[in-house]
């Protein structure tokens, strides 16, 4: 297909740096276009990157300028889908206006992410959900399209096999990495050797969109799925990955090899058509007893540009009509720049962004 131009939004961040790595050399999209605060701009993305630990992509990108992060900039650029890793208060106002000059945005930022005709999407759970994109260009020349909450990407896509099961309700206490706050979310001195047992909001998304995502397309709208969340958050001193201590609650007794098959043998649209950042499983299975270890697991995904969109799932432990497990996700991976970049592969692949776009 021919390359369509797309544009990177607050690119020197954690997350923007995997857009770039995972965008380079795309076989969908072409970056032409990357964006930054007033301090960042006008230099080279190597020379913005050049700090320790920065993730890098080929020659091409290496040497591109970064602009400033206006709308001017972006529509001058030629871009006609947009990734964003804004945060959300600059990102609200600058999506919309980006969705009336008639882009395709694909936001990580949760200002629209409750918005009623905006998809909350994740590929394998409710690539349905892509119809209200059409709702939206019945008021608008473009659309938004956003990702969920870094736990919640996880949460909801180990929960949509088990909802065949008569899933009813779920107890979640998350162990979250620092990059998910961030690179100057969480100060040094505060969480090593430490737990914070409360990050700000995070309780309230995760209830909030798991069940717009587990939801019934309803027109041009989403019901809410009747699953009951109640989630607990920490922050722990782990660099990267998103670590789940899960109880899922069904309508009748259910037994191991029944979660097992259920979550292993789970797959969906992304994978059938084989969309260049879908790994073959999005789900992995653990049977060690101590797995899965953010050190050890975090990167699953199989090839190059799926390396971090598989959750990890172990210790499977049926009681009755509860089974208890822990679950593991790369949060800036599958929880955020991933997640967004699957996202746009699907609405490509369903025509929603014309191949080629000028």
């Amino acid at each position: 297909m021919k390359k369509i131009k797309a544009a990177l939004l607050g690119c020197t961040g954690l997350v923007g740096r995997q857009f770039i790595r995972l965008l380079d050399d795309h076989p969908f999209f072409d970056l032409a276009c990357l964006t930054a605060s007033s301090g960042s701009a006008g230099k080279t993305c190597a020379a913005a990157l050049a700090d320790a630990g920065a993730t890098m992509a080929g020659a091409a990108i290496r040497a591109r300028v970064i602009r400033e992060t206006t709308a001017a900039e972006i529509i001058r650029s030629g871009a006609r889908v947009v990734f964003s890793a804004l945060p959300a208060a600059a990102a609200g106002p600058l999506e919309a206006e980006l969705r009336a000059a008639g882009l395709r945005v694909f936001s990580n930022a949760g200002a629209h992410r409750l918005d009623e005709n905006v998809p909350l999407l994740i590929p394998e759970v409710n690539p349905d959900h892509l119809e209200l994109c059409r709702a939206q260009l019945r008021d608008h020349e473009g659309f938004i399209v956003t990702n969920p909450n870094c736990v919640v990407a996880g949460l909801a896509l180990v929960l949509k096999p088990l909802t065949a099961l008569g899933l009813r309700a779920v107890t979640v206490t998350t162990f979250q990495a620092v990059s998910g706050g961030g690179r100057r979310g969480v100060a040094a001195w505060d969480i090593l050797g430490n737990i914070v047992p409360f990050i700000a909001g995070e309780e309230e998304k995760i209830v909030r969109e798991t069940g717009k995502i587990l939801g019934e397309l309803a027109g041009d709208h989403v019901d809410g799925s009747p699953i009951e969340i109640f989630p607990s958050c920490c922050r722990v001193p782990v660099r990267e990955g998103h670590l789940q201590s899960v109880s899922a609650e069904f309508d009748r007794p259910v037994g191991r090899e029944e979660i097992r098959n259920a979550l292993a043998r789970f797959a969906a649209e992304p994978q059938q058509l084989e969309l260049p950042t879908a790994p073959a499983a999005p789900i992995i299975v653990h049977d060690g007893e101590d797995r899965p270890q953010p050190a050890l697991d975090v990167n699953a995904g199989g090839h190059r540009r799926a390396r971090g969109m598989v959750v990890g799932v172990g210790r499977l432990r049926p009681r009755g009509r509860r089974c208890d497990f822990f679950l593991l996700l790369h949060n800036t991976v599958r929880g955020a720049a991933g997640g967004s970049v699957l996202n746009a592969e699907l609405a490509a692949r369903r025509g929603l962004i014309p191949e080629g776009d000028e």
